[in-house]
């Protein structure tokens, strides 16, 4: 339909939308106006919110550094005493020994009296030694191993395979499986 061929009530009727728009775009402006300061208190209420967590926020994020450089202080506190008394139970399990050793060192007797009071102090010792993992390297006739063997001199021998320990010069020690100190030997080289 061409704008000649619209009657005049149809004409009409997009100038009374245009005067309805005009009517509630003016509404739509009182009730901005009017909004507009309600929209400014509401929006300071939602600052004063916003800012209330922030600090909130802000305060738990402060405890919450606080406390973990507490935790690493006392962590760090921890590792240190375990460091410094770590081997305060190995100790006062050793000191029987000593104490066996002391009166050793002051009894009177015949050789076989004190080397039996030494025997006993011995076990005591490997009985120490045992509670705590620690196991003696004694590798008399056994294979030559380089990761718990220190071999200090080869010799030939006829009667033992080559790379056998054939002579132990001092025991070497693990603590629960970790080498301390390698087996000193001499090594059968035919």
């Amino acid at each position: 339909m061409s704008n000649s061929e619209q009657t005049p009530e149809s004409q009409q009727a997009p100038e009374a939308d245009v005067e309805n728009v005009s009517v509630e775009a003016v509404d739509e402006q009182v009730d901005a106006e009017l909004s507009s300061e309600d929209l400014i208190v509401q929006l300071r209420e939602q600052l004063e919110t916003t800012q209330q967590k922030a600090d909130e926020n802000w305060d738990s994020f402060v405890r919450l550094q606080a406390e973990i450089e507490n935790n690493r202080k006392r962590s760090d506190k921890q590792l240190e005493d375990a460091h410094k008394y770590g081997s305060k139970k190995f100790v006062e399990a050793l000191l029987p020994v000593v104490d066996s050793l002391e009166m050793g060192m002051t009894a009177e007797g015949d050789i076989t009296q004190i080397r039996e009071g030494m025997n006993l102090t011995l076990k005591q010792l490997e009985s120490v030694m045992e509670k705590f993992n620690i196991e003696a390297i004694d590798p008399m006739g056994e294979k030559f191993n380089p990761e718990l063997h220190q071999a200090m001199a080869m010799q030939p021998n006829p009667e033992m395979e080559n790379n056998t320990v054939m002579a132990v010069m001092q025991k070497g020690f693990t603590i629960s499986g970790r080498l301390i100190r390698p087996a000193m030997v001499m090594v059968v080289k035919n």
